[in-house]
């Protein structure tokens, strides 16, 4: 019996040092491949020094061209059994090439977040009003999610917002969150005591405007009230892509440093005694999180924040909207050695109860299976999927031909 295969169109090619979606995706490579899948990545977006390299898992790369017929030839020569799509715009872009070439595979899109969401809630902050989910951004990415047989979600929050604002049918979405290696004893024996952590921290892919953002909130609202209380505290700010006017915040005198990419950030992270996170939009699961707890670090963020991330559990640190809340707690716990380790402890149990990846592996290739032997019946029962995909798959086709066409004028 041959070998299942899946091919991975990504967005972009997947750099886990820079982001947490980066992480995601590379942690979907492993689960097939742990699964006995021959993986496939192909990615019409250019590498950078910190792709990571997908030959040394045994993962096959292919660079493909957007709007080119090039990728239509390269999906009759592999015939993949499953299709994931990286983030929407990646169904969009080449949706229709794989229906047409791959009828029969299982179309999965992995929606990292909710983007329309995180795209409302930063329209709403910025402009003071309410929150207006039903966008054109919307539109676009609920129409993907309807053309794929099922959607990889994060979030419990989003799987809840897509059934009870955009009707969505529970079959077409499957709940995987981060992928994680359960904590041990001996990991947490490893782990820097209380007292030979140093200052706050905060890190963070400065391409995603969240996290700019909380940067600007950090430097001009917190750090100042925050160094009143805790004059010798210092406040260490980490991320990939950092520009000058990030870099430009740096200032040893107010103890504010600008550091820029970390190397890796776990380590980066368990230097620390607190990741302080005034987050004021987002969606989806924030892997600065489960890196801080995975390094033993308590964090203080707000409710946007933490979203999704506990369930019913506590939080590894302090959860606060208020302002003043917010610095008055993260004083006490940089203080409090007793209320400090029993959050790092409430940090390993969301880590090993809710993202333990030994849970949630085999129950999803197993839900993939039956998925994959009812795919006729599934596809009947969305019927409005199959609409979508009829009408959109054709004004995608003839835009994406005319580009073609006019591509191979200027030739």
């Amino acid at each position: 019996m041959s070998k299942k295969s899946v091919l991975i169109i990504g967005l972009v090619w997947p750099e886990p040092t820079s982001s947490a979606a980066g992480t995601r995706i590379i942690q979907l490579v492993n689960l097939f491949l742990s699964q006995g899948y021959t993986a496939i990545f192909a990615c019409g977006a250019s590498k950078s020094e910190f792709s990571f390299d997908l030959p040394a898992i045994g993962v096959t790369e292919r660079e493909i061209k957007l709007n080119d017929s090039s990728f239509n030839t390269f999906l009759q020569e592999t015939n993949p059994d499953v299709i994931l799509f990286d983030r929407f715009m990646v169904e969009e872009q080449y949706g229709w090439r794989v229906q047409q070439e791959c009828p029969d595979a299982l179309r999965i899109l992995d929606t990292e977040d909710l983007h329309c969401l995180r795209h409302a809630r930063q329209q709403a902050m910025k402009t003071h009003s309410p929150l207006e989910l039903f966008t054109d951004l919307a539109k676009r990415e609920i129409a993907a999610i309807l053309r794929c047989d099922l959607s990889l979600m994060i979030s419990e929050s989003e799987i809840e917002i897509l059934q009870e604002q955009f009707r969505i049918d529970p079959s077409l979405m499957y709940y995987l969150p981060f992928l994680e290696e359960e904590l041990t004893a001996k990991d947490i024996q490893e782990w820097k005591p209380f007292e030979e952590r140093e200052g706050f921290m905060f890190i963070g892919n400065f391409l995603h405007e969240p996290n700019w953002n909380t940067v600007q909130i950090l430097k001009t609202k917190v750090w100042p009230e925050l160094r009143k209380k805790l004059p010798q505290a210092k406040l260490h700010i980490y991320g990939a892509y950092a520009s000058q006017k990030v870099m430009q915040l740096h200032n040893e005198k107010d103890k504010f440093y600008v550091h820029g990419r970390a190397k890796d950030a776990r380590k980066a992270i368990a230097k620390h005694k607190i990741l302080l996170a005034p987050i004021q939009f987002g969606a989806g699961v924030k892997g600065k999180f489960i890196d801080a707890m995975q390094a033993g670090t308590p964090a203080v963020t707000t409710s946007i924040g933490a979203e999704a991330m506990r369930g019913n559990l506590e939080w590894n640190g302090v959860i606060a909207d208020d302002p003043f809340l917010f610095i008055n707690r993260a004083v006490q716990l940089y203080q409090d050695k007793v209320w400090w380790f029993r959050a790092q402890q409430n940090g390993v149990r969301i880590i090993n109860e809710r993202y333990g990846k030994s849970t949630f592996t085999q129950p999803f290739i197993e839900f993939l299976q039956t998925l994959s032997l009812n795919l006729t019946a599934h596809r009947k029962r969305n019927f409005f999927g199959q609409i979508l995909l009829h009408h959109t798959a054709n004004s995608t086709k003839y835009m994406s031909l005319w580009i073609e066409e006019k591509n191979a004028q200027k030739v």
